[in-house]
């Protein structure tokens, strides 16, 4: 029975189908497109992702990483007030950042400072901004560069550790934003500036991570502000030894880490870029540490905890500014070389000098900034970052230690305008927030320590 009734309803079932063709899917332009669409809605999405990380990484280095490292450096009755450093910074910068250093280091203005059109968040939403960041929104961008900013003047804090008063760190830092941070930020990363070397600047110094930007104009303001400021009460005369290394350690291990979306981060996007940076800042980082812990077993016939952590962020520092231009193996060498150099810098060159810089600020990101900028012209590679192929409007080689002779002038004066910015910058700065404010606490307040004399109340209760 069931058979013939099929039989007997094939007739009209032939017939539907051939009068009621079957749907044809789209052109195959159409299908392509939409193909096309999707793959960059998926590569936005995966770009956004790792750059929220890259963000909250960053943030990481100055708290708790850097606050921990600067903190466990001190002597006790001076911890809470340095790390108070790190963690009010993270306030004020972002703040500052808000209402009008985006706009001064990323909008639109000449080749030395940027226009306005950003102030007070204006224009900054979800859509991208084509000019920096085509793939992720322009908060995510803009929210990115804060983090640089917020590190940036807490690594200054450093060398005035132990013997600044709060309220003249507040006016100084904000002061050296405007003056300092924001301008230099502009020329070497913002559109139409001075020295970017990706948007047509006029004298293209390549900076992928902030060696110029971060490190060179923080480690001399860093330096400009020891001399400044003067020795803390009782250097060289008494022993102010680090209070708890281990908290150094453990601040060092968060700074390596972090620094990850530091350097890869800056590739703007989940690529093969970021991922080469990432293998560059590790390399780095582990070749300095050991150039460093060497020499110093060498010179001092024991190697230190003090010294591995301090040539590991040395490694980071030199490698920062190469870490989207250089191969793995160059990344090796500029490490390695990093952690001699910067062992000599505190080691021999502080001594020799006099200056009291409390944590080496200068000698590890001052010098190790200077260093790293360039080699990144000698060891720079075109089969690592396309930006290359039309840097200084000519290829630069591809071949390991076939560094560009013109790329590296222009790092050379680079190096220079960040340390002449920095270094007049601070001077000015520090002399305007010691005029309003008074430099220095007491001598009553220093010997008592800043936790007790600047924030009433102690890290260690040692009536506990």
């Amino acid at each position: 029975m069931f058979r013939r009734i099929c039989l007997s309803l094939l007739p009209s079932l032939v017939w539907t189908s051939m009068a009621a063709p079957a749907q044809v899917p789209g052109s195959l332009d159409a299908r392509l497109k939409a193909i096309e669409e999707s793959t960059k809605s998926a590569q936005s999405s995966g770009d956004n992702a790792w750059m929220l990380a890259s963000c909250a990484l960053v943030l990481f280095m100055t708290g708790p990483g850097l606050a921990l490292f600067y903190g466990g450096l001190v002597r006790r009755k001076n911890v809470l007030a340095t790390m108070m450093h790190s963690f009010v910074l993270m306030v004020l910068v972002t703040i500052l950042w808000a209402v009008v250093g985006y706009s001064l280091a990323f909008g639109e203005g000449n080749s030395f400072i940027g226009g306005f059109q950003f102030v007070f968040m204006h224009g900054v939403g979800a859509a991208p901004n084509a000019d920096y960041a085509p793939t992720i929104p322009h908060l995510t961008f803009m929210v990115f560069q804060l983090m640089f900013a917020i590190i940036t003047p807490a690594l200054i804090s450093g060398a005035y550790a132990e013997r600044m008063k709060f309220s003249t760190m507040l006016v100084y830092t904000t002061l050296w934003m405007l003056v300092v941070y924001f301008p230099m930020a502009h020329m070497v990363w913002g559109k139409g500036g001075l020295l970017n070397a990706s948007m047509g600047g006029s004298i293209p110094c390549l900076d992928f991570a902030g060696g110029t930007v971060v490190h060179i104009t923080s480690g001399i303001s860093a330096l400009v502000a020891a001399i400044v400021l003067g020795p803390r009460s009782g250097y060289r005369h008494e022993p102010m030894k680090p209070h708890n290394l281990v908290l150094s350690v453990i601040g060092a291990c968060m700074l390596w880490f972090g620094w990850f979306g530091f350097n890869a981060g800056s590739a703007l996007n989940a690529s093969g870029l970021a991922s080469s940076a990432f293998v560059a800042t590790h390399f780095g980082a582990a070749a300095a540490a050991a150039g460093w812990i060497l020499a110093e077993w060498l010179l001092n016939g024991k190697p230190s905890m003090l010294g591995g952590i301090s040539g590991c962020v040395a490694g980071l520092v030199a490698i920062t500014p190469a870490s989207g231009f250089v191969q793995p193996m160059p990344a090796l060498i500029i490490g390695f070389l990093a952690g001699i150099f910067c062992f000599f810098m505190v080691t021999f060159v502080k001594m020799r000098m006099g200056y009291d810089d409390s944590l080496d600020a200068f000698g590890v990101h001052g010098a190790g900034g200077t260093l790293g900028a360039l080699l990144t012209g000698v060891f720079a590679s075109s089969l690592v970052n396309p930006i290359l192929k039309t840097a200084a409007g000519a290829t630069l080689p591809s071949g390991l230690l076939e560094g560009n002779a013109a790329q590296l002038g222009n790092q050379a004066i680079g190096v220079l305008i960040a340390l002449a910015l920095g270094a007049t910058g601070s001077f000015v700065c520090l002399k305007i927030a010691g005029a309003l404010c008074g430099l220095r606490p007491d001598a009553e307040q220093e010997e008592n320590g800043l936790d007790l004399s600047m924030h009433g109340e102690e890290g260690y209760n040692l009536d506990a």
